[in-house]
């Protein structure tokens, strides 16, 4: 597999745990807003979104380039061809 298919498939799975946070987020809002709502469920799905969130940013932190990995190969580069 390379790069461009593990970047694809990162941002497919991105996608997913998006939208299944985006719905724990309507959920739980319905539930604390029904009447009798379950205090123990709210938290259990407000924890399992928290994971969620957590997961997200660390995919979103892997899509991003390291800055300092591209600045170090650009100057590399440059001092390269100076030296040419």
């Amino acid at each position: 597999m390379d790069q461009n298919e593990d970047e694809q498939q990162l941002k497919e799975w991105l996608g997913r745990l998006q939208l299944e946070h985006r719905d724990l987020d309507v959920a739980i809002k319905h539930l604390t807003e029904s009447r009798h709502h379950d205090s123990m469920r709210i938290q259990r799905l407000k924890h399992r979104k928290l994971k969620l969130k957590d997961a997200i940013h660390k995919i979103e932190s892997d899509l991003i380039p390291d800055l300092d990995c591209l600045l170090y190969t650009s100057d590399a580069a440059d001092e390269r061809s100076s030296v040419d």
